[in-house]
């Protein structure tokens, strides 16, 4: 029989991949135990909850995933693992009646809501529309985006692979590191940019550039060491030029995304950062230069400067937004 009073969630990514067993609480459900794997040394989600239910004796209500690439009728080819994922096989091979995939910005854009003042820290003062559409972006291993819409009485999530469309270069420095992506990948994706590896990829265009020396010591430790992490302290705690330059081409660009998506989507409920990049580039991101990218729409600019923007800071939200979704299903 399964357990009304538990609830199956999970944070599927690139790099790690998050299983949390859930019961309700107050306002939220709340969080009874917790595991992290390595995604890249799991064959497939199966091997990892697998792993997760012998220690913990599974028979939850309900079960929900978000995963990191797009979901088509409950199935999910993930962008930067080599697994297919699906609702289906989960229900068959663990016995589970209620199982739900869904893109993990669409996780996180649910959570929004639930989360309390210290895990979030706000970019500007402004209060957003009661009920307004909520808009994330989150750069990390890769680069997702969602919106969180208000119909019925409550929050609904709506996927999308924003990462994935086309970077619009909007100064000649910006043409210069489009051309220079071009020649390595072809089609240039804001993803290409706003990642960890797309941080990497500014940061070798300007060393490509001439304009910058690389010293010896960084050379050594950016080859031996996580390459956005070392380039990302340099510049904030060294202040070495490069990587200073590089996380400025950074949050300016991440700037400019965000605000074109506050205005596709008319996200006058907020702008929310997530992903594991924003909180760790946070003395940058509070600098005038992404506001100032964020808002330098032309005739819209008084628009976006009413618009909040907000930077998630904790690290399992979007473990919170699939519990949600995995409550919801429950009997």
């Amino acid at each position: 029989m399964p357990n009304e009073k538990t609830f199956l969630a999970g944070d599927i990514g690139g790099t790690k991949t998050n299983i949390g067993l859930f019961e309700p609480g107050k306002r939220r459900p709340r969080l009874k135990t917790m595991r992290t794997y390595a995604s890249r040394d799991a064959k497939g989600l199966e091997t990892i909850l697998e792993h997760f239910a012998k220690k913990h004796a599974l028979s939850p209500a309900s079960a929900a995933f978000g995963i990191a690439g797009p979901v088509v009728s409950g199935r999910s080819r993930t962008t930067n693992l080599p697994w297919v994922v699906s609702e289906t096989r989960i229900r068959n091979y663990f016995g589970w009646k209620k199982v739900r995939l869904l893109n993990d910005l669409a996780a996180t854009a649910l959570s929004v809501p639930f989360l309390h003042g210290n895990q979030i820290c706000p970019l500007n003062q402004e209060r957003g529309q009661r009920h307004g559409p909520i808009g994330v972006v989150a750069p990390g291993t890769g680069l997702g985006e969602a919106l969180l819409v208000y119909q019925d009485h409550h929050y609904v999530p709506i996927s999308s692979e924003g990462g994935h469309v086309d970077f619009a270069p909007r100064t000649e420095e910006e043409v210069s590191l489009w051309h220079y992506l071009h020649g390595q990948f072809g089609h240039v994706s804001v993803e290409r940019v706003l990642s960890g590896q797309g941080l990497v990829n500014i940061y070798q265009w300007l060393k490509n550039s001439g304009r910058y020396q690389e010293p010896g010591w960084f050379k050594e430790r950016i080859e031996t060491m996580d390459p956005a992490k070392t380039i990302t302290d340099a510049a904030l705690t060294n202040g070495l030029p490069l990587c200073r330059r590089a996380l400025d081409h950074f949050v300016s660009v991440l700037g400019a995304v965000c605000g074109n998506l506050a205005l596709t989507a008319m996200i006058t409920g907020g702008v929310y950062l997530g992903g594991g990049i924003p909180p760790k580039i946070l003395p940058a991101l509070k600098e005038d230069l992404f506001l100032k990218a964020f808002t330098s729409k032309g005739r819209f600019q008084g628009f976006l400067e009413k618009i909040p923007v907000r930077v998630i800071l904790d690290s399992k939200a979007a473990l919170l937004g699939a519990a949600i979704s995995a409550e919801e299903m429950a009997p």
